[in-house]
């Protein structure tokens, strides 16, 4: 078994870094050659031309040990993401914030439920209930992928401008709404409607603390640890520790572990020594081989082959077109509603479109639930990569003549 998982993800580095280096030369993040790697390493490509050799590199029973690390990799990325967010810069636009935050997630939820409205009959599996269907393609074409956006922003040096910070901060605000409303349309599912108010009221109230009381004592902590003259493996224990509690707070109450990885980043003073060191420690080797492992992991079920006649590739098509009207159009009105510019506002907009890692995530839950077949779950797979792969040409084309 050892050998087997020590192997697999020598091949997943690997693929990740030349499929990455590959799509960089198209002004493509790197992120996204990772998850095409990841696709290619499955039976959509490899697993069609050499089936023995897929099973050799990748066989089915280290699915549960690489869905591990890549679960782990996801939630210590998203730490770093918080690391690196500075919430000061948001203190006089608090209102401006929310209201777009709102848009970028109303406007596609209800633009995703009308789709799946008008499609229920055509593409929903026949067990699931029309409510939990519509609600969870919803969801799906409202996901901002957080990890995704933040590495875009990140290889372009743009995550601590405003305009960096606004889409950080709109798009946590946008998933934890959205993990709500996946709290709720598995309830549904299962029967159980109070299960997803308890979830929305503990996430509002766990927010709540850690931006106040958890807040004040991580700057007491962070000082007092940055005045150590032994600023090393102890601290960077006690942070991994924390990380570790928050995320698995999350989790129980029914969000994904990433917001509460996320959490303990944003309250974390991002200048102070502690974050800069802990940074230094982790930051190569998470996004070196922990989070390629997701990507593989989720290629492992995508079958592109799944996708034959042109009514499904139309289907595909209209899901791209209706995910990016959605939140594109949603994100960019509210910006400009609040007195942005329409530029700004429309590079906001490229922003939030970006899906990805998390909306893969959801995606896998949803097969994983059955609300979703193979078929649908690997067009929303496409459309995730679609739309993602749009954010980098149009913010460069939108930053090439306008400093924003």
């Amino acid at each position: 078994m050892l050998l087997s998982v020590l192997l697999a993800l020598t091949v997943i580095m690997l693929t990740a870094r030349l499929v990455g280096a590959l799509f960089r030369q198209f002004d493509q993040p790197a992120v996204i050659g990772e998850v095409v790697g990841g696709i290619l390493l499955g039976p959509s490509l490899l697993g069609r031309l050499s089936p023995e050799l897929q099973a050799a590199i990748l066989p089915s029973e280290i699915a549960p040990v690489i869905s591990v690390i890549a679960q782990l990799g996801v939630i210590l990325y998203m730490f770093l993401v918080g690391l690196e967010l500075d919430l000061g810069a948001l203190r006089g636009s608090v209102s401006k914030t929310m209201m777009i935050a709102l848009a970028a997630i109303v406007v596609p939820f209800a633009f995703g439920a009308m789709l799946a409205l008008a499609l229920h009959n055509a593409i929903s599996p026949d067990h699931v209930d029309r409510t939990s269907f519509v609600v969870f393609i919803g969801v799906a074409l409202s996901i901002t992928a957080f990890p995704v956006l933040a590495r875009i922003l990140e290889d372009r040096g743009l995550q601590r401008t405003p305009l960096g910070i606004l889409a950080l901060t709109c798009a946590a605000i946008n998933d934890a709404i959205a993990w709500c409303l996946l709290a709720f349309a598995v309830s549904v599912m299962q029967a159980t409607p109070s299960a997803a108010i308890r979830t929305a009221a503990l996430t509002a109230l766990y927010i709540g603390v850690m931006l106040t009381a958890g807040r004040a004592l991580a700057k007491a902590a962070a000082a007092r640890l940055d005045r150590s003259t032994h600023l090393g493996e102890q601290s960077v224990a006690l942070v991994l520790v924390a990380v570790l509690l928050s995320s698995v707070a999350t989790e129980f109450i029914g969000i994904h572990a990433i917001f509460g990885a996320f959490l303990i980043g944003t309250i974390i003073p991002h200048d102070s020594q502690v974050s800069m060191r802990v940074t230094e420690r982790i930051a190569d080797i998470v996004r070196v081989m922990f989070l390629p492992a997701f990507f593989a992991f989720t290629g492992l079920r995508t079958q592109i082959g799944l996708i034959q006649s042109g009514e499904d590739w139309a289907l595909c098509a209209l899901i791209i077109v209706v995910a990016t009207a959605g939140k594109f159009g949603g994100t960019a009105v509210a910006a400009r509603l609040t007195g942005t510019d329409w530029r700004t506002s429309a590079a906001l907009g490229a922003l939030m479109n970006t899906r990805g890692l998390v909306e893969l995530i959801v995606l896998n839950i949803g097969l994983d639930l059955g609300v979703l077949t193979p078929r649908l779950f690997t067009t929303l797979v496409i459309m995730a990569l679609a739309t993602t792969m749009m954010t980098s040409p149009m913010l460069t084309r939108l930053l090439r003549s306008h400093h924003i």
